[in-house]
């Protein structure tokens, strides 16, 4: 794996949970870390809205890696579904991509990447998950359009399983344990995951010069169940 050393990461949603922790794991292997964030960044970045994109590009300028968490999370049944919340959340997994990359890639330089974000709902479909589930399998093929179109510049995609990320510190005790019971019971690797599964794949992702188009599973083979 390349080393980070010397080279300028953007992480969107950097600010907390995955995206902090990728921020803090580059800056440790000597990145220079830009953090964006609708608010508490070193930049402004609301990828629903790309007005802030194009001024974020301004300001931020040449980049190595442009890395992206944004989610917005619609699970509702297909009978309680709305039609801006639909587009919020393909906005954050569809449409933000699209557009950062279009403001970022004359940004990124030559052997620099993109990587976004889905999730393990697209592979383990369930009741109440529809639009999450499918703007997270939107994201895959999204990946593989925009590498061909961007190379040499790579773009690439995680997947997360479950993960310890803080997400879930908002559920009282007893829910938050039964909810990694039961994903630790459903993973082939017997738990949860950790901020440092992520943060390990995604930065051999970064430094991973011959991978592109692709989207890595880090669910402890959670969707083979």
């Amino acid at each position: 794996m390349t080393s980070l050393k010397d080279k300028r990461v953007l992480v969107v949603g950097g600010a907390r949970g995955i995206g902090a922790e990728l921020a803090r794991r580059a800056a440790d292997d000597g990145a220079d870390v830009v953090v964006a964030a609708r608010a508490g960044g070193d930049v402004v970045i609301d990828v629903q809205d790309e007005a802030t994109i194009a001024a974020a590009a301004a300001q931020v300028g040449a980049v190595d890696h442009v890395v992206s968490t944004a989610s917005a999370h619609h699970d509702v049944l297909v009978t309680e579904l709305e039609n801006a919340k639909i587009g919020t959340a393909f906005g954050a997994k569809v449409f933000g991509p699209l557009l950062l990359a279009k403001h970022f890639t004359p940004l990124v330089r030559p052997e620099g990447s993109f990587l976004f974000f889905s999730g393990i709902i697209g592979w383990k479909p369930k009741s109440g998950t529809v639009v999450k589930g499918t703007a997270n399998g939107a994201l895959e093929y999204l990946v593989k359009h925009l590498a061909v179109e961007l190379a040499p510049v790579r773009v690439n995609a995680i997947a997360p399983g479950v993960i310890d990320s803080g997400a879930w510190d908002g559920l009282d005790a007893a829910k938050r344990s039964a909810l990694f019971s039961g994903a630790a019971a459903n993973s082939l690797a017997g738990r949860v995951g950790s901020l440092e599964d992520v943060a390990d794949a995604a930065l051999w992702l970064l430094g991973a010069g011959y991978v592109t188009g692709e989207l890595i599973h880090v669910d402890g083979g959670t969707r083979h169940r």
